[in-house]
């Protein structure tokens, strides 16, 4: 998962294990803190004004329909947006109408995988981990598509996320692992992210000015 490991002193012996990962911790620490500074800019970038917005959120929407087919009865794990993240729920509402499952993720203790829970625009949504609404009830779902939220990402198509690290401490452990496409708003692109061992790519990103990128 994406680490904002930081402490004081480095362990004595070895490197440190995060998730099973061995890792360096001035390494760690140095990761965290360039992702922590990039994270704070790019959030408050995407502040934008309400037209130009609808106008991104719209052109997000689209692209979807383009790369993703939706089938009968297919599994396809969207978001509740948070921190001024793509608000896609009309694109949820268009999965659900075309006869397959939408899902959202939920945090159900901290620092632990994510469950999956199918939505429907008529669900009972309860307040979960920071106050996100989740599905109230619900028997955990694996998705066939994931649509991750991106703060930024990287020209190898790691993502930059909230930081705490749920994308990918939960789809590595996913088998099969499912298509996974980050989506975010144009001016989010960085040289690097400084990939840690337990961050995961995404397979496709497209961002709100119509760039698309696959691995």
């Amino acid at each position: 998962m994406e680490s904002e490991y930081e402490s004081g002193d480095a362990p004595c012996f070895g490197p440190l294990l995060v998730d099973g990962h061995p890792v360096d911790p001035d390494t760690a620490r140095d990761v965290a803190r360039f992702r922590r500074a990039e994270r704070a800019r790019l959030v408050t970038a995407r502040a934008l004004p309400s037209e130009e917005r609808e106008e991104a959120t719209a052109a997000l929407i689209d692209g979807l329909d383009r790369i993703v087919a939706l089938e009968q009865g297919m599994t396809v794990a969207a978001y509740w947006p948070i921190r001024g993240e793509p608000d896609l729920r009309p694109w949820m509402q268009r999965v659900h109408d075309a006869g397959a499952h939408v899902l959202l993720p939920v945090v159900i203790e901290e620092h632990t995988p994510l469950e999956f829970r199918t939505w429907s625009p008529d669900s009972r949504m309860a307040r979960g981990v920071w106050n996100i609404l989740v599905p109230a009830h619900g028997a955990p779902r694996r998705p066939d598509v994931v649509i991750a939220p991106l703060v930024g990402v990287d020209k190898a198509l790691y993502r930059l996320g909230n930081g705490g690290g749920y994308y990918d401490c939960s789809l590595i452990r996913m088998d099969p692992k499912p298509r996974i496409i980050g989506v975010g708003f144009s001016g989010c692109s960085l040289p690097t992210i400084y990939p840690m061992p337990w961050d995961v790519p995404m397979d496709d990103v497209l961002l709100s000015d119509g760039t698309h990128l696959t691995r």
